[in-house]
């Protein structure tokens, strides 16, 4: 019986080597980052909910042994608009979220969160504050308030992000796509969008900056 390797029929089949696959694979990640960078701004407004959590991305070593390393992600999604922003952190005191929070959701905003005290100042920087507590129920009983959204946001993101390997340094990347996925969920449009985001950023009539 011939013998083969992964490598070996991966080459067949796609004619590129490990190398040239790499490649494609960093230029598709810097496309998405740059997408992401573009839609930058600020998500939720008066009349809108917009809910907000942390969770946190782990790697485990080629599939076996425990956590070893991580990335806590702040995140917030637009119920109406379905708007989201996700943003790595080191910390998840007072101060790192509610900068995060005052960047990147509008002012009059109705935010629900869970009871974490890092976010009991949000009634003072302008916007209504809705909370839940995890311990005793999932849906607040008076203020009906929950954050089954952004739950479902964290599922899928965690989905999408390889969790195995040494793969820390493409976090960014893995969350870019996470994102663009998420904005397109059609395959056929998503296709179109990533083409029109790579014309643009590598635009062969425009001189590239050296």
């Amino acid at each position: 019986m011939t013998r083969f390797s992964y490598k070996s029929a991966r080459e067949e089949l796609t004619g590129l080597s490990d190398h040239s696959i790499c490649d494609w694979a960093s230029f598709c990640r810097e496309v998405l980052v740059e997408w992401c960078v573009k839609r930058e701004g600020k998500i939720g407004g008066p009349g809108k909910i917009v809910e907000i959590d942390e969770s946190k991305f782990g790697w485990r070593k080629y599939n076996v042994g425990r956590l070893v390393e991580g990335q806590w992600l702040f995140g917030g999604i637009c119920r109406q608009t379905r708007a989201v922003f996700l943003v790595p952190v080191e910390k998840r005191d007072r101060e790192t979220l509610l900068n995060v929070i005052k960047e990147r959701v509008e002012p009059g905003t109705t935010i629900i969160s869970d009871c974490w005290r890092a976010y009991n100042c949000l009634e003072e920087e302008g916007y209504r504050h809705l909370t839940v507590n995890h311990s005793i129920n999932f849906v607040d009983p008076n203020t009906h308030a929950h954050t089954n959204t952004i739950e479902r946001l964290w599922r899928e993101a965690k989905r999408k992000v390889p969790l195995f390997g040494r793969r820390k340094k493409h976090f960014v990347g893995y969350l870019a796509k996470t994102m663009f996925v998420m904005t397109f969920p059609n395959s056929n449009e998503r296709f179109h969008h990533f083409l029109v985001e790579a014309a643009a950023l590598y635009n062969p009539q425009q001189p590239q900056q050296s």
